[in-house]
């Protein structure tokens, strides 16, 4: 199942069933955990731990040194974990300072051409369309869909079950459960159809709305406007999920304009 044609480290460590096609260069310190599929010419660095059962597809890389100016070559990792997909011409950097870590969850799909950055952190079910770019220091919650040539800058955060339509570009906060469109970027309306495929029900929904109606269309700060959604809104799982996610914003969180 390892191709001889394949650059492989002795150091690096391998799992049982693993794919490995010509041409794939394997650094030292790395680990490839069981069921993975490597096709060629992707290279996997220094400092990559990765799960089991990923696929990664024609020149990607994995473990690039951080595009960081206070990178001095320190050791840093990149850990992913199971069942991803890694298509063709990804480049995925591992951390900039000592003890620092990129990382990649479960089960998350990256289209061509997707960029991540250092020391960004990446949870589980996402979907990065062709083209998008994710600054350092982003943290993406679970079940986050880019659309194509999405451009995250540093720091920001993508809220659970949100939404960036094609061609977004944002250096703010954008909240769960929400579609964020157009440039500038806005608020566009609840991701229904993300919240209905896990079965949200209807009334739950109705709630979420709520509570974006009084965040991004009322008169008031939007901290204001989350001790209101506190007051107004029924308390749930989802709606302590947005309170929560508002409440711990450093950058602020996107416009309603």
């Amino acid at each position: 199942m390892i191709s001889p044609k394949a650059e492989i480290d002795p150091k690096a460590k391998i799992g049982k069933n693993v794919t490995i096609y010509p041409f794939a260069y394997i650094e030292g310190d790395v680990e490839i955990g069981d069921d993975c599929v490597i096709y060629p010419y992707v290279s996997i660095l220094n400092g990559t731990k990765m799960g089991r059962g990923n696929k990664v597809y024609q020149n990607t890389v994995l473990g690039a040194e951080p595009q960081d100016f206070n990178y001095t070559g320190d050791e840093t990792e990149l850990i992913i974990g199971d069942e991803n997909i890694f298509r063709e011409n990804v480049v995925i950097n591992r951390a900039t300072f000592k003890g620092g870590q990129t990382v990649i969850g479960n089960r998350n799909f990256f289209m061509e051409g997707v960029h991540v950055s250092h020391d960004t952190k990446i949870h589980d079910g996402c979907v990065f369309g062709y083209g998008t770019k994710i600054a350092g220091d982003c943290i993406i919650y679970d079940y986050v869909i880019f659309s194509s040539s999405v451009i995250a800058n540093p720091g920001a955060r993508v809220g659970k079950g949100a939404m960036i339509q094609s061609g977004c570009r944002f250096s703010k906060d954008v909240p769960p459960y929400i579609v964020a469109t157009d440039n500038p970027v806005r608020y566009g309306g609840v991701n229904t159809l993300i919240l209905t495929n896990h079965d949200v029900t209807e009334k739950v929904q109705a709630h979420i709305a709520n509570a974006y109606r009084l965040i991004f269309h009322g008169q008031t700060s939007v901290f204001d406007a989350v001790i209101q959604v506190e007051e107004q809104v029924p308390p749930g799982k989802e709606i302590n999920t947005i309170v929560e996610f508002i409440r711990g914003t450093k950058l602020g969180i996107i416009s309603k304009i």
